[in-house]
């Protein structure tokens, strides 16, 4: 288990900034970037685009030096951040510190989000544990729920905020990671409900690609769909005890598919660690998290049940 005292003697620097304007907003974020960029270290910022904006203005020429990300776009599925934006930045430049702004949590995100986005959180100690990485996470203190801000504190080991920096107290992402293993909605009982098994993909994909041809589905993200519920029934398949069960529905923007059965997955980080180019095997969660606009899951003893979401229309 990870302490606020371990993590502090690790090359690996992960603080909370919490601030309640622009101005703390950038007191905060810029000096974190310049120093960076005076020190010669790699430097990307992933925040919401507005604070972007915010920021390149603030910056000046300085900007030009820093890789920049819309967080909204490439973090509205929390899973996909740490393999798709820290990992592959960071991966870059081995043997250099580098430094990275990342704001996955923002007052619009919603409750069904939150989950995915609190552990993204807590995981991102794991995955960088000895690794020569700052990683500093703004939290919008007018904006974000009381919750969200005692998240934060179990989050991360170090704690700004316009009175200066200090250890967090309560620095626990273990617990974190464990009490946010939530139970997933109960499938409406509208669903389409089939039950995954050997020799039975074709008929996965088939009742999917017509599921999302009757809720109109935009045609140009069908393969993305067909390849993320494929690789959920393989897993089941396969880790699962050889069979699970598939549900589709569609609710409100988004269409949704849960797939449950009776396997127990034990790695915190399986589906956000990148893969070697050379291998086949252990990729198949990692692409589901590239391609869905949310995943979320539920383990244990008793099984596993996990959600993909695909958002197929403005709501």
């Amino acid at each position: 288990m990870r302490t606020a005292a371990t993590q502090l003697e690790d090359p690996f620097v992960h603080p909370a900034l919490f601030y309640r304007d622009d101005a703390e907003y950038l007191a905060g974020t810029v000096g974190f970037i310049t120093e960076g960029l005076e020190a010669g270290e790699p430097v990307a910022v992933s925040v919401p685009g507005a604070k972007l904006r915010l920021l390149r203005a603030e910056l000046g020429d300085a900007q030009d030096r820093v890789q920049f990300f819309d967080m909204t776009e490439v973090g509205r599925n929390p899973g996909r951040i740490i393999p798709g934006v820290l990992r592959a930045f960071a991966d870059k430049h081995p043997g250099r510190r580098v430094r990275i702004i990342g704001e996955p949590i923002w007052p619009t995100r919603t409750d069904t989000e939150y989950p995915a986005c609190v552990q993204h959180e807590a995981l991102i100690n794991h995955a960088f544990t000895g690794r020569e990485v700052s990683i500093l996470c703004p939290y919008d203190t007018a904006g974000l729920s009381e919750q969200a801000l005692r998240d934060a504190v179990a989050t991360h080991p170090i704690l700004i905020d316009s009175s200066g920096q200090r250890a967090s107290d309560g620095y626990a992402p273990d617990r974190i990671v464990d009490s946010y293993n939530l139970p997933l909605a109960v499938p409406p009982l509208t669903a389409q409900q089939m039950t995954v098994q050997p020799g039975s993909l074709r008929t996965v994909r088939w009742l999917t690609a017509e599921c999302g041809h009757r809720i109109g589905f935009p045609p140009d993200r069908l393969d993305d769909l067909l390849m993320a519920v494929t690789e959920l029934a393989s897993n089941s398949i396969e880790h699962g005890g050889g069979t699970g069960t598939m549900h589709l529905w569609a609710d409100g923007p988004e269409l949704v598919c849960q797939v449950s059965d009776r396997g127990h997955i034990t790695d915190p980080l399986v589906g956000r660690t990148p893969r070697e180019p050379h291998r086949t095997s252990g990729r198949g969660l990692l692409m589901v998290n590239h391609v869905a606009d949310l995943v979320r899951m539920h383990t244990g003893p008793d099984g596993t049940t996990i959600e993909i979401r695909f958002v197929f229309h403005s709501s």
